[in-house]
This record gives structure tokens, sequence and C-alpha cells, in this order.
């Protein structure tokens, strides 16, 4: 699945037209045309990446991106077949080549495209409570349910027997079969980035889309995020409790179980058979393993190994922290 089937891409752009965009222009390439900006994991040939933290460096180092912002000191990891623009501010500089490439992709405006359902194809298809408004480029399946005041936005994609429920917004998203998202959800809107600065924050573009696979349940007042340069995923058979938050880029396996009232903060990485008591926060930019267990309450601010059980702030070992707070 392409990173980003729901925004038209301006490209290819130039090489150098893209460099100098950014005043970075004292750097000269060859007469390249790039044809899209993406994420280390997913860039292909002909297309540019970005690489801002040495966290990221194995990623880098199998990159088959042809360009890369990157820095001075990390330049050294990329492959040969990638050439690094050097830059002292990689993030802004991505944020802004990425803007030139999906101009569309920064601002989240009400959807004007969106009509009644009882003058689209769906008006008989589906059943459905009162209000309820579709959106262009929307494709749901068969046996689905919607319930009132729900708005199912422009570039939506709804398996089979999916039930949304009533004052629900979906916009940018892939929800694939028997899929449950309850009352009050907003799915697929943009994530939280941006840089800030004294006169105006600079917003980053929200290209991504959310997956949400099949079997999985989304529970009331929920909010899931749009990808950035990359896709929000929800894995098969996962259950999310009422009020949860998952950032842009953020990845949660299947067979997980998440409680009530927890945070996801952007890009990290959930393994697989999950479990996290309610009001827990979980820190950007982490890999969480598979058949972890997280206690209520808790703060994780850096990896978790598979088949661990943590609690406290930070997260520590569960004996550990039974031991410190007898």
């Amino acid at each position: 699945m392409m990173i980003n089937p729901f925004f038209e891409n301006t490209g290819p752009h130039n090489i150098n037209y893209l460099v100098k965009s950014i005043k970075l222009n004292t750097q000269k390439f060859l007469d390249d045309d790039v044809t899209d900006i993406k994420d280390l994991n997913s860039s292909q040939k002909g297309e540019l990446t970005f690489f801002h933290s040495n966290k990221y460096k194995d990623f880098a180092k199998l990159t088959k991106a042809s360009y890369c912002l990157t820095k001075e000191n990390l330049k050294s990891i990329l492959p040969g077949s990638c050439k690094p623009i050097i830059s002292d501010k990689v993030l802004l500089h991505t944020a802004q080549i990425t803007k030139i490439f999906y101009p569309e992709s920064v601002t989240d405006d009400y959807d004007n495209t969106a009509e009644n359902i009882q003058v689209t194809e769906y008006k008989d298809k589906i059943e459905h409570g009162r209000n309820v408004l579709i959106g262009k480029n929307v494709k749901i399946g068969q046996n689905c349910k919607i319930g009132h005041n729900s708005i199912i936005e422009k570039n939506v994609s709804i398996g089979d027997n999916c039930v949304i429920g009533s004052n629900v917004i979906i916009r940018n998203s892939l929800i694939k079969n028997h899929v449950h998202i309850l009352d009050g959800c907003v799915i697929g809107k943009k994530g939280f980035g941006f840089f800030p600065d004294k006169s105006s924050n600079i917003r980053y573009p929200q290209v991504g889309i959310v997956i949400i696979n099949d079997h999985s349940e989304i529970g009331c007042g929920s909010t899931i995020d749009r990808g950035s340069l990359s896709n929000t995923v929800i894995g098969k058979n996962t259950f999310l409790d009422n009020q949860i938050h998952v950032a842009h880029n953020v990845k949660i396996g299947d067979n997980c179980i998440i409680a009530g009232q927890v945070g996801f903060a952007g890009s990290t990485t959930i393994g697989n058979n999950v479990m996290i008591g309610g009001q827990a926060g979980i820190s950007g930019h982490l890999k969480i393993g598979d058949n972890v267990q997280i206690g209520g309450g808790s703060g994780v601010i850096k990896n978790i190994p598979s088949n661990s059980k943590v609690m406290g702030y930070p997260a520590k070992d569960l004996k550990n922290f039974i031991k410190d707070n007898k």
C-alpha cells in the first residue's frame, strides 16, 4: 500500500529546485528529478527521505532513497547510492519540501464535498441513522451500519460488516472488515506536528493515512491521527477503550488491549499481544515489544523488550516497582 493514496503528488520536482527552495542551494547535484518524499524505510530509488537522529541508523543504512536530508555527523551512515543533503534543520526542511509535494496536506478544514447520505449511492445499501453525511471518494462495504450525526469525510474506505457509531468523524482512513468504531471518535485528522516559532508556528504536512485492521474496536471519544510521512496503524483484533489518543505514525500490533485514557505520542511502535492499563502515557519514537504488560498510570519513556511487565514513572520492571513501593 502506498503511503499517501489520498493526496495529490505534484512531483516530480528537480532536486536542485527543492534544495534551492529551502535555501541550501550552495549544494549542487546532477539534474535529477525526484518523484516523492518518504521515510527511510519506505522510500525508493528516485525519491527523497530524511535522517535526523542516530536512533534510526539501522533504517538509514538500508534506505533505497536517492537523496536524504541529514546532518553532517550522520551522512556517513547512508549507503553510497543515497546522496546526502546537509541541513542543520532537517525536520523543518523536510516539512517545507513535503509541502511542495503535497500542498493540500497541511490543513483539515471541514469537508465541503460531504452530502446527505439520502442523495448518495449508499442511501439503501447500508443501515444508517439521521443526519449522516458522506464525502467524495468514499467506499463502504456490505452489511455496515452508521449512527446518527456521523460524517464519513472524503478519502475513506470501509470494509464489510463494520459498525460506525454516532457523532463520528472519519477521513483519510482505510477501515478493514468487522471493525467497530464507537460514538464520538475522530479518525484520520491531521496530527500535532509543527515547529514552534515566536511569530507563527510552522505546520508539518501530514500525508499518511490511518489503517484499522480486521476485527478491531475503537472506544468512545477516541482520536487516531493520520500519519505524517508514514501511516498510523491499528492491528488485527486490537481493542481500544474509551478516550484514547493515538498520535501520528504510531503502529499498534495485533491482539492488543488498551484501557481508557491511554496516550501514545508520535512514531512509537507497539508489538503484538500488548496490554496497557488505564491512564498510562507512552512517549514518542519508542519500541514496545511483544507480550508486554504496562500497568495503569505508568509513564513509559524508553524502549521495553518483549515479554516484560512494567509499572510506575518512569516505568520499570514490575517486581522492582512492587519492592520499591511496599
